[in-house]
């Protein structure tokens, strides 16, 4: 991790709402849905093992985040109630996350209806 890097200096699990709030030492604050960070792991089952590799998740629109794990000074694993837990997100990834969010979201939905599937949820 460079110096330079943002990083966290809060991390609160809103498991009511789905939501994980992570605020940086920047200023930035990012409220994330645990379905866009399942659907956004950066695990292998995910992201697949390379280029054009990766696997739509589908039908992840009421997980859960059940627990969160420090990996050292750099992640943390999270362990959702579907028992998908092998991503570690690294506090860069998780900025990265937050900052393209809209875009990413737009995308995951644009690959669903592609897909053929209706979400559950109405946002």
């Amino acid at each position: 991790m460079s110096e330079n890097e943002p990083f966290p200096i809060a991390i609160n699990l809103h498991q009511k709402s789905r939501v994980l709030e992570i605020e940086y030492d920047d200023g930035e604050k990012f409220e994330l849905s645990c379905e866009y960070l399942r659907v956004h792991s950066p695990s292998a089952e995910v992201k697949g093992h390379g280029p054009g590799q990766e696997v739509l998740q589908i039908g992840k629109e009421n997980v859960n985040i059940e627990k969160i794990e420090p990996i050292g000074n750099y992640a943390v694993r999270l362990i959702f109630d579907d028992k998908h837990a092998t991503g570690l997100y690294s506090w860069g990834y998780l900025y990265e996350l937050g900052i393209e969010h809209n875009n990413n979201w737009i995308k995951y939905l644009d690959a669903l209806k592609l897909a053929g599937h209706i979400r559950q949820s109405n946002d």
